[in-house]
């Protein structure tokens, strides 16, 4: 059994983060960014920006590199390619956006439509980047 190749898990990781990041950007700028200014408007926080979002960019690098190392690491056992890529961004998915996003939305955070848009996004946007930064990981 090889090991984990630490330093391709990074590069891959950090090009899935750079195109989680260019998505989360579009998504919460031109997409969802009114409709996110009125609910933080309506429960008197303060507008998400500075080091928020500094905080948001470094967690979705995070995230990119955790996705590539669950690739590594389920890839001797389902081989390597799209459909792994595909498998360990769907479980990223399922953790880091399926499950929170239902609990704002159970908590009354944010509208079902914010929430639908938010999920099925972030579904797609982790097969890409899942991809992506598979295609640059080898042992």
């Amino acid at each position: 059994m090889s090991t984990i190749n630490t330093g391709k898990v990074v590069s891959g990781g950090l090009v899935a983060g750079l195109i989680m990041n260019i998505s989360e950007y579009i998504l919460n700028e031109p997409v969802l960014g009114a409709q996110m200014a009125a609910i933080m408007t309506e429960r008197n926080l303060p507008a998400i920006g500075g080091s928020a979002i500094g905080v948001f960019v470094v967690m979705t690098f995070i995230l990119g590199i955790f996705t590539i190392w669950l690739y590594a690491a389920i890839r001797p056992r389902y081989g390597a390619g799209v459909n792994t890529a595909i498998c360990a961004g769907l479980a990223v998915w399922f953790t880091a956006y399926l499950l929170p996003s239902i609990s704002f939305q159970v908590l009354g955070f944010m509208p079902m439509n914010m929430i639908t848009i938010v999920v099925v996004w972030g579904a797609v946007e982790m097969m890409v980047a899942s991809v992506a930064g598979a295609y640059f990981y080898s042992e």
